[in-house]
């Protein structure tokens, strides 16, 4: 098992990139295997989280390579996909089997998808249910993988979801481009728009608001050339990391900044961080820019409602970050940190104990009482990648060399983490 002992460090300082969109990856390599005609990705994510998608997509027939600069999909259409020899394995990855089974709920052919052991104990009735209500017809115990999705035709619904969820609306979108008529979502708060975006891009037709979205199906999508920005949520280890340590400065350019992605930045801000951005553009329906963050004297701030799903992947490192605040940092409404790849919200606060901060769990989030030294201390990621970059950034700010249990997981959105955090150091 991968350990990583961290020092502290006095400042960090340069310019990077990080890792492509790993969400926007995803739908890439999926609208592309649907679509008519060559896809062309700049940008790819390599997590392997990423790669898990790309697996299933081959083993359902579809040639995915990679040039010098592109990775090429050759899409076959809506109903090409041919009859997986064995059960599809999306690894880890909660994306891969959430959108896929939207897919494959369409096809002329049984399927059957599973994952690894945390996979398998995550809950997926929120995405059986409404794919019944189209259809379609699911196999699954205490629906939870392995899912046996029996493929066939689609009727378009209107759905209304009971919480928020990117994942959950895309999959839904996706069965929605084979069902007669227009299948609409609607939410009680927003979430990522990536799949609504990048569906204009293919040429579906998409309808969208504040409070919901549809397809018109059933559509033909048409390949197309796409340029994934680095992922946010990557960068928010290293923007959280600048702001912690005096006289640091860090740029990361080509930095996806969708209005539904950027609550890190707008948390950080409200907590008095310096965030500033140029050479902004959109491409692809993306907007993207550099980042550059440089130190600040935190306050603490409170984190829910409608910001949880803005915020959702980034509250482990925000939560390190709150340690260093003024006050109490309250964080509530994240009861979804529960069912991630670990209870995220026990994984963070046990790890915050073990180095001196002082931190109260609740039901649904925690409160985080600043500003506290951090000591380094032996702490676990769980396997869950967040929590072991989020207390790698802590351990940056901590006295003494904390040591971090089971890193191997990292490389699950963000291979080359280390070297990268690495490389920044200016001791």
């Amino acid at each position: 098992m991968a350990r990583k002992k961290i020092k502290p460090a006095h400042c960090l300082k340069g310019r990077i990139t990080v890792p492509g969109d790993k969400s926007i990856s995803h739908r890439a390599l999926i609208l592309g295997t649907i679509a008519e005609g060559r896809t062309e990705i700049a940008g790819l994510s390599s997590a392997l989280d990423v790669r898990s998608t790309q697996k299933c997509l081959q083993e359902l027939g579809i040639a995915i390579e990679a040039s010098e600069n592109f990775v090429i999909v050759q899409g076959k259409g809506s109903y090409g996909l041919q009859v997986p020899e064995r059960p599809l394995d999306a690894g880890n990855s909660g994306t891969t089997i959430r959108l896929l089974s939207g897919i494959l709920a369409a096809q002329n052919f049984t399927s059957i998808i599973n994952g690894d052991a945390s996979l398998r104990n995550r809950p997926r009735r929120r995405i059986i249910e409404p794919r019944e209500s189209m259809g379609a017809r699911i196999d699954s115990q205490a629906y939870k993988a392995p899912l046996t999705i029996h493929g066939g035709p689609l009727r378009a619904i209107d759905y209304p979801m009971p919480i928020a969820s990117a994942q959950v609306k895309s999959c839904i979108l996706l069965a929605g481009l084979y069902a007669k008529g227009i299948t609409r979502v609607t939410w009680p708060a927003e979430s990522r728009d990536h799949t609504e975006r990048m569906l204009a891009e293919f040429g579906a037709s998409a309808q969208c608001s504040a409070s919901s979205a549809g397809v018109k199906g059933p559509a033909t999508l048409h390949g197309c050339k796409l340029d994934v920005p680095g992922d946010i949520s990557a960068a928010a280890f290293f923007l959280v990391a600048a702001c912690l340590m005096a006289e640091s400065r860090i740029e990361i350019a080509n930095v996806g900044i969708n209005p539904l992605r950027t609550g890190i930045l707008d948390a950080l801000t409200s907590m008095g961080a310096s965030i500033l951005q140029n050479d902004n553009k959109t491409v692809n329906n993306e907007p993207r820019a550099t980042l550059i963050a440089n130190p600040g004297q935190l306050k603490s701030t409170s984190l829910g409602g409608s910001m949880i799903p803005r915020i959702i992947d980034e509250i482990p490192i925000l939560a390190v970050a709150a340690t260093q605040a003024e006050g109490t940092t309250i964080i509530r409404d994240a009861e979804e940190l529960r069912v991630k790849e670990t209870d995220r919200v026990a994984a963070i606060c046990e790890n915050l104990r073990r180095m001196g901060a002082n931190v109260r769990e609740t039901k649904d989030g925690m409160l985080i009482m600043g500003p506290t030294k951090l000591h380094g201390a032996e702490v676990d990621s769980y396997g869950d990648h967040r929590i072991a970059m989020s207390f790698a950034v802590a351990g940056l700010i901590a006295e003494g060399e904390t040591v971090v249990k089971d890193t191997g997981c990292v490389d699950i959105s963000f291979p080359g983490f280390f070297q990268l955090l690495k490389s920044l150091r200016c001791d």
